[in-house]
Parts: structure tokens; C-alpha cells; sequence
């Protein structure tokens, strides 16, 4: 192991003052992307980085190409129908990104047609390869790919930066050509008009919000095309979608705590928006269509959701088709001709709930004590099938079509795991910690069957903890080569998260926020107390909020963890939520607060922001991971965080890794992201004192 000094971050005092204090931020100077000292310094962490860890190459290729050799390269996802045609992706051996094709439905085919080894179809249309439009790009990413209802254009978007700014374009899936009228800066989402002549689409502000929707005729010029339209109020972003029985262009805004819904017939592109419901601060709403009807699925005197419906000829009250069950959240709503489809989570755990229109509502069985399952892709409005992927720890992704009727479950593909996987080598567990108010904290535990539980055993912890987002349990090919190794791998779900309901999400943000890195915490103490592991021997991982989770409870408990991985890291909180300039800012106020116009506010995220609580104490080794062109969490974040560790925890072993040409979510081929797994997870290993 090389001992070349670190990096040193030079020092340029900038003063913040706010609530009547000053603070002094000497590493403000690394925000300025375009400044060359700012991209020389970052690429020195990376030679540092590499250097530290050169003595790992030979593991970080072995676990790449054990991920390799676990994966079937050549591979084919289960054909969706949509009209006449099936849709599906697939992957080629050697090529990074999915070709996405359709194959038009054969006379009396009912099934989804399937190649064993993941080849072509017969008579298949490619209507996208990745692969082709990646070419001389090191990153590449799409936003939209949406098919027009008469199947003859493709609206897609890409990203070849990874700042989620999409060019816009259209390609006629009949002859194959691409229209001139591309759209730049453009976001997620899009709508076709029924007679497929007009394309809605959604577009960006500066601060990276997405707030007007506008309305383009194929084939005419972009600088004609209309707004629909514009979202004012900054705590709003606004999305576009057609209702899956084609009838409607729906327009939603939302913002953290508040909803409202616009609708315009899809055989009227030209007609204004009709508002459905006003909206009302803190009243959450989403639609979907069915027959004469609007479904709204709300929050309003209903914690956990509850479903109404509402006249789509006359949108205004709302009649109450599910009550509001506490302890019961419903998440979605999927609408077909003769059924309802209820996304909802119990006890930890999600569920599918089916409604026929005529007969007793059930909820889809599945064996497993622990499991995550959803809503697949279902195109077809007019359908007695329902597709669903359903996932553990130990079962690999998995997809099933259910038959409504019966409830009857048709296995139609099971992610191969090659090598000889077998789930009955591996063991399961939820486990409960107690938190420091004497709440009780869901863990999932996955590890070899038979590891001893004598505190012996390595262990990782991933924690998220924000947005109301669930870390429920789910398969990875790659976590293998950890628990494989004898690693325990643990997921806490706490507060912040939506594990438990809404009042666990309302419980872990705002003035609350610090239940979420107690909590973590907390799940930590329990592993290492019950036997799962120790806490020399404990290493914790997480990611954006999660990242910020990893730098809070370094500083809260360090002793805890032998190390930390945080990517994305979300560690500069208070400096960014401060800036309204910022993408993202102003909207995630009603999450964290508003810091420039609330003192207590200011004062308590100053009170766990990592980067402001930086100390000298005995820090767990720390690995932190970025990317230059992150548009959610800046890369700045980390740089500054690792700098000041640096500067005021000189025993501190840390670590910074910044992708120079990718976005939030890393790198985007599979391989590359291949690579990127195995340099985190040596790290690992490295620090469990396995490699």
C-alpha cells in the first residue's frame, strides 16, 4: 500500500452568514466546475484513490468477472403487448446498452412469445439500439422512449452527459427515419394526441425543475410548438401521460406535500386543460381513468390514502370507492376495463390488492416471509391479465402475469442467475431493533445458511432513509460476491423511508430528520448486540440521501462502523438547501425545510449536516463516490466534505472517487457499472479484512 501523502485542498475563506451567524466555508471554491484547480484536485483524489487502492485490482477483477459469469448476457425481457404488437428489450453479450424492439402478435397468440437463449424474435423491428446512439459517447442515457398509439412514431430522449438534460426526437418505426424537429433540454415523460399527430412534452427550468408542458405537431418547426402549460409556484414539478386507455392526456404538479391534476381529450389535442381538483396544501392526489370515471387516490383526512372516484364529464367531488385502513398505504391505482389493481404496503411489506367490477376484492398470495412485489408493465387497457414482477433477498427478479379472475399466478420468467445459484443456500430474516424513543426499526438480514451468529461474521448495512422512498428487500447478482465471501447483508428501514406508512416517512424528515440517523444507528447496535455481527466488522453503505445518512452517522457514532461507502453523498445539505438557485432547491424545502427564512430550521439541519460537523474524532475508514455531471446531488458535496475531513480529522482514512463522465446514477453501460460494483465492493471486503 503506497504511502503518498493525500491530496491538500487549499483553503480560500468564504463567509455565510445567516440567523445572525457567520460561518466560514473554506471550501466553497470547489462548486465552480469550470474552474481548472477544481477539476485538477479531483482528478488527484482520483490517482490518490487509485494508488490506495492498486494492491485491490486483482479482487476487483475477480468480482467483475463474477458478475459476469453470474449473468446470462444474451438476454430477452417478457414481451408486453400493446395493440397489435409485443414490446420488449434485450441484451447482447458484449454490448452495454438494451436494443429495444416489438414483434408484431400472431394470429391466436395469447401467450408472450420467449428464445431460450435470449435471441432475436422472428420477424422482430428494432426501434432502438442503445448501443448505436452510445456510439463515441462515454455516457449515455434515455428519458423517454413512447410509442405513438397507431405505432407508427417513436418519441425517445438522450442524455449523453449524464445532467439528465434529454434531446428530444421523433422516428418514423416505418421507415426508419428521424425527423428533423429535435427538441434540447427537454425531461421524463411524454404523450402522444390519439391520432398520433401531436406530441406533448415536458421541459426544464433553470434551477432543473420540471414546469411547462408543451404541445408539438410532427413535422412542423419546434420554435411554433405551444405551451399548455407552466407551473409558477417553485415548489411544483409537472409531468405528462396518457391514460392507459388512451382517452386522456393527464397533467399532474406536485410538489412535496400538495398535488393537482389537468386533463385534455386525446382526440382534442388542441383543447385546454380541464383542472380536476384545486389544489390544497398538504391534500396529495393522482389520477387514473376509467370508463366514465376519474380515479383519484388522496391523502386528504386519509393518512395512508384512500380512493375515490369523480364524473370525468363534471371532475368535483369525490365519492369514496377504498376507505382510508391506518396502517394500511395505498401507493397506486392501475385501471382496466373490469378491474382495479391497489399498490399497497402492510407491516413492512407491499401487496397487490385486485377490485373486479362485478365480485369480492382479494389480495394476490405469494409464499415468501419476506418479498417486494409491484405493478409491471400493463399497456392494455382492455385485459383480464395483470403483469407483476415480485422479488426477495433470495428469489431472483421474477415475472408473472396474473389472471384476474382467479388470481391465478403464470410464472413468465425468472432472471437467470448462472453458476449453479441456489436460493436454498441463503436464509432470510426481518429483525427488530429499538430506537432511542422506543420505536421499533425493521431490518432484513440475507446471509449464507448456516452463518454463525456470534458476532463474528462481516456485515454490511445499506440504509436510504428519505422521500418517503422504501428500501425494500430486493435481489442483486452482484451482492453475491459479498455474501458468498461470508458478509451478511442488512437493509434498515427507518424512518424517512415508507416502510411502515406515511407517518413513518412523516417521522424521519423536516424537524424530525434525525430519527432517520438514530434509527440507522440504532440498527447497527441491534446487529452487532443479537450476533449478526460486530461492529469491527460493520460496514455501512448508502447513497444520495442515503449518502447523507452515511455522513450523519459517522459523525454521530463512529465507533459504530469499521467503515463507510457513501456515493452520491447528499453531505453538504444545509450549504445547498440555502441556495435556491440550485437545481432542486426550492423544492425540497417542504422536505428538509427552509433554512434562509426558518431559524430553527437553520439551526437544526446545521446541527447534523455532515459536512458542518466535521470534528476530530477516530472516523471509520470512509470511501466516498461521485460523479462530475450530477444534476441531484452536486459533486461538489463530497469534495468539500472529503476535504474537510482531510483538514480537521487528519487520522481520518478517506477515500473520493469521482466519475469524470457520468451522472446520479454512476456510470451508464453495464459493464462499466460492473466495474464500478467491484471497486466499492473490494473496498469492502478490504476493510472486513477478507481480501
Amino acid at each position: 500500500m503506497t504511502s503518498t501523502p493525500p491530496p491538500v485542498a487549499k483553503r480560500l475563506p468564504h463567509e455565510r452568514t445567516h440567523h445572525g451567524e457567520t460561518i466560514i466555508d473554506e471550501y466553497a471554491w470547489l462548486a465552480d466546475q469550470a474552474d481548472p484547480e477544481t477539476v485538477a484536485y479531483l482528478k488527484a483524489e482520483n490517482s490518490y484513490t487509485q494508488q490506495r487502492t492498486a494492491h485491490l485490482d486483482g479482487l476487483r477483477g475477480t468480482i467483475f468477472n463474477e458478475i459476469k459469469a453470474r449473468t446470462q448476457e444474451t438476454d430477452l425481457s417478457v414481451p408486453v403487448r400493446k395493440g397489435p404488437y409485443w414490446y420488449y428489450s434485450r441484451t447482447v453479450e458484449g454490448l452495454q446498452y438494451a436494443i429495444h424492439c416489438r414483434r408484431p402478435v400472431q394470429p391466436g397468440e395469447v401467450d408472450p412469445p420467449s428464445t431460450e437463449d435470449g435471441t432475436p424474435l422472428p420477424g422482430e423491428q428494432v426501434l432502438l439500439d442503445g448501443n448505436q446512439l452510445a456510439e463515441g459517447h462515454e455516457f449515455f442515457a434515455l428519458g423517454t422512449l413512447d410509442v405513438s398509439p397507431d405505432g407508427q412514431w417513436l418519441a425517445y430522449s438522450t442524455d449523453f452527459a449524464g445532467n439528465e438534460r434529454f434531446t428530444l426526437a421523433v422516428k418514423n418505426l416505418r421507415t426508419g427515419e428521424v425527423l428533423a424537429d429535435t427538441i434540447p433540454e427537454t425531461y421524463y415523460g411524454s404523450a402522444w394526441s390519439a391520432d398520433a399527430g401531436t406530441l406533448f412534452y415536458v421541459t426544464v427550468d433553470d434551477a432543473w425543475r420540471p414546469y411547462r408542458v408543451w404541445r408539438h405537431i410532427i413535422g412542423t418547426e419546434v420554435s411554433t410548438d405551444q405551451v399548455v402549460y407552466e407551473e409558477a409556484d417553485e415548489r411544483f414539478w409537472v409531468g405528462v401521460e396518457l391514460t392507459r386507455s388512451q382517452r386522456y392526456i393527464l397533467i399532474e404538479a406536485h410538489s412535496k406535500l400538495s398535488s393537482e391534476a389537468w386533463y385534455l381529450p386525446a382526440d382534442a389535442p388542441d383543447a385546454a386543460p380541464t383542472l380536476i381538483a384545486p389544489r390544497r396544501q398538504g391534500v396529495e392526489y393522482s389520477i387514473e381513468h376509467q370508463d366514465d370515471l376519474f380515479l383519484v387516490l388522496h391523502n386528504d383526512s386519509a393518512l395512508d390514502f384512500a380512493l375515490a372516484s369523480t364524473p370525468v364529464d363534471s371532475p368535483g367531488e369525490w365519492s369514496t370507492l377504498v376507505e382510508h385502513v391506518p396502517g394500511t398505504r395505498l401507493l397506486a391505482v392501475d385501471a382496466f376495463r373490469e378491474h382495479l389493481v391497489l399498490t399497497l404496503r402492510r407491516d413492512g411489506l407491499t401487496g397487490l390488492r385486485v377490485l373486479p367490477a362485478a365480485g369480492q376484492p382479494y389480495d394476490i398470495s405469494f409464499p415468501e416471509a419476506l418479498y417486494t412485489v409491484g405493478a409491471g408493465e400493463n399497456d392494455e387497457y382492455d385485459t383480464t391479465s395483470f403483469r407483476l414482477g415480485y422479488t426477495s433477498l433470495v428469489t431472483p427478479d421474477s415475472v408473472y402475469d396474473c389472471d384476474l379472475a382467479t388470481g391465478a399466478l403464470t410464472l413468465r420468467k425468472r432472471r437467470p442467475v448462472l453458476g449453479g445459484y441456489d436460493p436454498d443456500g441463503y436464509e432470510q430474516y426481518r429483525e427488530w431493533a429499538v430506537a432511542d424513543d422506543g420505536t421499533r426499526v425493521p431490518i432484513s438480514v440475507v446471509c449464507r445458511r448456516g452463518t454463525p451468529r456470534d458476532g463474528s461474521a462481516p456485515c454490511v448495512l445499506y440504509g436510504y432513509g428519505a422521500y418517503e422512498i422504501s428500501m425494500d428487500p430486493w435481489f442483486s447478482v452482484s451482492r453475491l460476491s459479498l455474501v458468498d465471501r461470508g458478509v451478511v447483508f442488512a437493509v434498515a428501514h427507518i424512518r424517512g423511508g415508507g416502510e411502515m406508512g406515511r407517518a413513518w416517512y412523516d417521522n424521519g424528515k423536516l424537524l424530525a430528520k434525525r430519527n432517520t440517523f438514530t434509527d440507522f444507528v440504532a440498527c447497527a447496535r441491534h446487529l452487532a448486540k443479537s450476533g449478526w455481527t460486530s461492529a469491527g466488522r460493520l460496514v455501512a453503505r448508502g447513497g444520495s440521501a442515503g449518502g447523507l445518512l452515511m455522513g450523519a452517522v459517522a459523525n454521530l457514532a463512529p465507533e459504530a462502523f469499521a467503515g463507510i461507502v457513501a456515493q452520491v453523498p447528499f453531505v453538504d445539505a444545509l450549504n445547498t438547501i440555502l441556495d435556491p438557485s440550485l437545481p432542486l432547491t426550492v423544492t425540497e424545502w417542504e422536505e428538509w425545510g427552509n433554512p434562509l427564512e426558518d431559524p430553527e430550521v437553520y439551526a437544526y439541519m446545521r446541527s447534523y449536516t455532515p459536512y458542518e460537523n466535521v470534528s476530530d474524532v477516530d472516523y471509520p475508514a470512509i470511501l466516498a463516490v461521485t460523479s462530475l455531471n450530477d444534476t441531484r446531488v452536486l459533486f461538489h458535496e463530497p469534495a468539500k466534505w472529503v476535504a474537510r475531513l482531510r483538514a480537521l480529522a487528519p487520522r481520518a482514512d478517506v477515500l473520493l472517487k469521482t466519475e469524470m463522465e457520468a451522472g446520479h446514477g454512476g456510470p451508464s453501460g453495464r459493464y462499466d457499472a460492473w466495474k464500478e460494483e467491484a471497486f466499492v465492493a473490494a473496498w469492502i471486503l478490504d476493510r472486513l479484512g477478507i481480501a
